[in-house]
C-alpha cells in the first residue's frame, strides 16, 4: 500500500470524507464516508499525521471524471467576463492557484490544467515583467496566512525571468514554472499558518523535511508524469555538497538548483510574522555568495536590479519614491514620487527618471509604511 500525506484542505470538517484515512503504518482511522466533526479533532488528526492509499484516491479520480464528463455535456460556454487591469489579473492568478491545489487530487485533469496556467503565468509575466517583480517585492504582510500560495506564484516569476535571461529553450521553461507551481503543494497551508503565527512544532518540522517526497506522491496521485517536472520538485532543497534535505544527495540537475536558488531568494524578500524581508540588495548578495556566482544567480540580480520596482527609496531631490521600472542601468530606474521635498505625502505620484543626478537615488527610505496606503495602480499610472 503507497501512502500520501494529506493536507488540511483535503479533508473538511462535517462533510463525509470521500476515501477512507489512514495513520503513518497504514492502519484505518476513519472510513470513505465517515466525517471529522470538529476543527480540533482535524488539527489533531493532521499532527499525528494523516495519509489515503493512492489506490483509493485514483479510484475517486476515475469516478470524478465520469461525473464531469456527464457534466460537461450540459454546460454552456462561459460568457465573457469584464476587462480587468493588470493588478486584477495577477489577484486572479492567486486565487486560480489556490484552487487548483486544493483540486490537486479530486480531477481528472490536473496535469493539464496546471501546465495551462503556468503557460498562462509566463504569457502574464511577460505582458509586463516590472509589475510582476513589484507585486513580488511588495507583498501584503495582512496576507501572511496566502504565503503558501504567493510564495509559489513569486517564486515562479522569478523562475521564468531567470531562465529567459540565460536563454532556456520555452518548453524547459515551463517545466521550471511548473515545479515552482507546485514545489510545496503537499505543505502549502502549513506555510501560511507559520509565516502568520510563527516556529513549527516538531511534528510540523517533520512534515516540512518531508515535504518534497510528499508533493512528488500527491501530483503523480493527481496524474503529473513528466519526470523533470516530478525530479525538480523531488530534488529542490538538495545541493551539491550534500548539505540539502532530505536525501542530502550530490547529483542534483541543472532544474533543481534552479529552482533552489529562486526559492530561497525569494523567501529571503518575503515578510513573516517574526521578521522583516530582508533588504534585496542583502538577499542578493547572498544568494551570489552562496551560490559562488552561479550563472543563476547573476541572471535573478541582473533581472532584479540593486533597486527593483517595488523597492521605496529616497532621491537626491528629498522626495521618496517607489520604483516602478527597471531602467537602462540596475542603479537607475524610473520611479514614483509619493512625497514632496519635504517629506510630505502628494495626492498624485510624479515619475522620476533616477539616471538623472536631480533625482538619483541615495539609498533605500526607511520609513515603508507609507507605501502600504497607496494603491499601484496610481504608481503605474492606471488611476488617475
Amino acid at each position: 500500500m503507497l501512502l500520501l500525506r494529506l493536507v488540511a484542505n483535503q479533508v473538511k470538517v462535517g462533510v463525509p470524507l470521500p476515501f477512507g484515512v489512514r495513520n503513518e503504518q497504514g492502519a484505518l482511522l476513519l472510513g470513505a464516508g465517515q466525517i471529522v466533526n470538529s476543527d480540533t479533532q482535524l488539527e489533531t488528526l493532521l499532527e499525528r499525521g494523516l495519509y489515503a492509499d493512492l489506490e483509493e484516491i485514483k479510484a475517486l479520480k476515475a469516478r470524478l471524471a465520469q461525473e464531469a464528463a456527464a457534466r460537461r455535456a450540459h454546460e454552456s460556454p462561459a460568457v465573457a467576463t469584464r476587462r480587468a487591469t493588470i493588478f486584477d489579473l495577477w489577484e486572479q492568478a492567486l486565487w486560480r492557484l489556490q484552487r487548483l491545489y486544493e483540486s490537486a487530487i479530486q480531477t481528472n485533469d490536473f496535469a493539464q490544467q496546471c501546465s495551462e496556467f503556468a503557460a498562462q503565468l509566463i504569457t502574464l509575466v511577460r505582458r509586463d515583467p516590472d509589475v510582476g517583480i513589484y507585486l513580488s517585492m511588495r507583498q501584503d504582510e495582512r496576507r501572511l496566512n496566502l504565503y503558501g500560495i504567493t510564495h509559489s506564484l513569486h517564486t515562479a516569476l522569478v523562475c521564468q525571468l531567470m531562465a529567459t535571461r540565460l536563454g532556456w529553450p520555452e518548453e524547459r521553461i515551463l517545466t521550471l514554472v511548473q515545479a515552482a507551481l507546485t514545489m510545496n503543494i503537499s505543505i502549502y497551508e502549513l506555510q501560511g499558518r507559520l509565516a502568520a503565527l510563527g516556529r513549527p512544532t516538531e511534528s510540523q518540522r517533520v512534515q516540512i523535511h518531508t515535504h518534497p517526497a510528499q508533493s512528488v506522491l500527491l501530483l503523480q496521485a493527481a496524474g503529473v508524469s513528466d519526470p523533470d517536472w516530478l525530479q525538480a520538485v523531488a530534488l529542490h532543497h538538495e545541493r551539491p555538497d550534500g548539505s540539502g534535505y532530505p536525501q542530502g544527495i550530490k547529483n542534483v540537475d541543472e532544474l533543481a538548483l534552479s529552482l533552489e536558488l529562486a526559492d530561497i531568494f525569494m523567501a529571503k524578500i518575503s515578510p513573516r510574522a517574526q521578521r522583516a524581508p530582508l533588504p534585496i540588495q542583502d538577499a542578493a548578495r547572498q544568494m551570489y555568495t552562496e551560490s559562488h556566482g552561479s550563472p543563476a544567480a547573476a541572471a535573478i540580480i541582473k533581472e532584479y536590479g540593486i533597486y527593483p520596482p517595488g523597492d521605496f527609496v529616497q532621491l537626491a531631490s528629498g522626495e521618496q519614491a517607489v520604483v516602478i521600472r527597471r531602467g537602462a542601468t540596475a542603479h537607475t530606474p524610473v520611479a514614483a514620487a509619493i512625497t514632496d521635498r519635504r517629506g510630505l505625502p502628494v495626492i498624485s505620484t510624479v515619475r522620476r527618471d533616477t539616471s538623472h543626478s536631480t533625482y538619483a537615488i541615495v539609498g533605500p527610505a526607511a520609513d515603508k509604511r507609507l507605501v502600504v496606503r497607496v494603491p499601484p495602480e496610481r504608481l503605474f499610472g492606471l488611476l488617475e
